[in-house]
């Protein structure tokens, strides 16, 4: 019982100082908290870290760092990268990725949708990851991260308190459009979750893993235009992102999974996001699975001492991305 609680620590510093992170707190009838973090509010860089963090249940780093200041095999996996880059850590990456930041589900109404994150998932505990993992929870409150264009309407927050079986008045809900600066850093931040649900999808033995850490370009923010952000932020990953992994066992194995769990591995690759999902009828369920996955992955075996290095950034698509003008990939705003 301690994701949601490390949750609702990070959430507390928000409620703390809502003014100073351009967020706005408020309550429903019902006593749900909820927090907008860039829906009508504008947010912040720092708002964005600490939803990052929520999302991963206190239990991960995140911080932005200036071009050319990154770890010196970012650097030279990406000379001259001109935006900031979104690092994030974790000495737990299961419980912190996975079991939390990992966005398994959607809410899905008539009338909203968001996709849905943070560690109520581990109190919901509906999805079969759990039962690989383990770690769901029944928490006394519990947190949730809501990629969405608009705040949930009291209908859908009494629904996810029925669901994480806590009162209303102890379920806090975070949101932020994609469109929005940190709607966009937080989704950004999950680089290292993207590279332990692919090797989880690969049926890699996740007890392997001691550590991780991801970096990937922070996109520019598209103005109320929440397809651009989606298709910027995928590509901040699937092209220009990093992850180094520590895992421990045999090196013949490493080898073997490492071609398999970059973006490099899916017939899509090479292709802006935003065309992908465009043609996917803007349905992430229609897309390859092969394509969610980091651009560049390090395995550092502890045991031997070796490194082993799989797929390349492509630096050339990141640009392509974050440059198109935002009338190109426009759609109706939600």
């Amino acid at each position: 019982m301690y994701l949601n609680a490390g949750a609702l620590r990070v959430a507390e510093e928000i409620f703390s100082r809502p003014d100073a992170l351009g967020v706005a707190c408020h309550a429903t009838a019902d006593g749900v908290r909820i927090v907008d973090c860039g829906v009508k509010a504008a947010g912040s860089i720092e708002a964005g870290v600490l939803i990052a963090r929520a999302a991963m249940a206190g239990l991960g780093a995140v911080h932005v760092e200036q071009p050319g200041h990154s770890p010196e095999a970012f650097v030279a996996a990406w000379p001259g990268c001109e935006w900031p880059i979104v690092a994030v850590e974790s000495d737990a990456p299961l419980a912190a990725c996975l079991a939390a930041q990992y966005a398994g589900w959607k809410v899905s109404t008539p009338h909203y949708f968001a996709m849905a994150s943070g560690p109520i998932r581990a109190a919901i505990g509906r999805e079969d990851l759990f039962d690989d993992i383990g770690m769901r929870e029944r928490p006394d409150a519990a947190v949730g991260l809501l990629e969405a264009s608009k705040l949930p309407p009291d209908d859908v927050c009494l629904s996810l308190a029925a669901d994480a079986g806590v009162p209303a008045d102890k379920l806090v809900l975070l949101v932020a459009r994609t469109a929005s600066i940190a709607g966009t850093l937080q989704v950004i931040a999950r680089s290292l979750e993207t590279a332990l649900h692919k090797l989880h999808e690969l049926h890699f033995d996740l007890r392997r893993i001691r550590k991780g850490s991801g970096r990937a370009p922070l996109a520019p923010v598209p103005r109320k235009d929440d397809l651009v952000a989606i298709g910027r932020t995928n590509d901040a990953i699937l092209y220009g992102g990093h992850v180094v992994l520590e895992v421990t066992g045999d090196d013949a194995s490493i080898v073997d999974i490492g071609p398999r769990m970059v973006s490099r591995a899916s017939a899509d690759y090479g292709v802006p996001f935003c065309t992908l999902f465009e043609r996917a009828g803007r349905d992430f369920y229609a897309l390859d699975p092969a394509l969610f996955a980091p651009a560049l992955v390090d395995l550092v075996n502890l045991d031997t001492g070796h490194r082993h290095r799989f797929g390349g950034l492509a630096p050339e698509i990141v640009k392509t991305s974050f440059t198109t003008p935002q009338a190109a990939a426009s759609g109706p705003e939600a």
